[in-house]
């Protein structure tokens, strides 16, 4: 099965699997707008490849068979001022009080 994945600019890490190049027809309007102009990244052969990215391959193949697309997040950040202010013994937000 041949996979096409795209980035966008608007949020670093974030990917968009469709099932051949260009193939948006079944990807939400919503979605679409929110993502923005979709950067072809590669095409690549789901099935000779045991993971993809980090990702495993059976749920690309999934998302891509039951919705037409599969979307890729990007993990989440630490906060870090967050962490420091717990580990001070603060509220891990600036706006609240003890």
């Amino acid at each position: 099965m041949l996979c096409a994945v795209y980035k966008t600019r608007k949020k670093a890490g974030m990917y968009l699997y469709v099932p051949g190049q260009d193939k948006f027809d079944d990807v939400p309007e919503v979605l679409m707008a929110q993502f923005g102009t979709p950067e072809l990244v590669m095409v690549v052969a789901l099935d000779k490849h045991a993971q993809l990215a980090g990702l495993d391959k059976q749920v690309v193949k999934d998302g891509l068979s039951e919705k037409g697309y599969y979307l890729q997040m990007p993990p989440k950040q630490e906060d870090l001022l967050a962490s420091h202010r717990q580990a001070q013994g603060l509220s891990p937000f600036v706006d609240e009080k003890r």
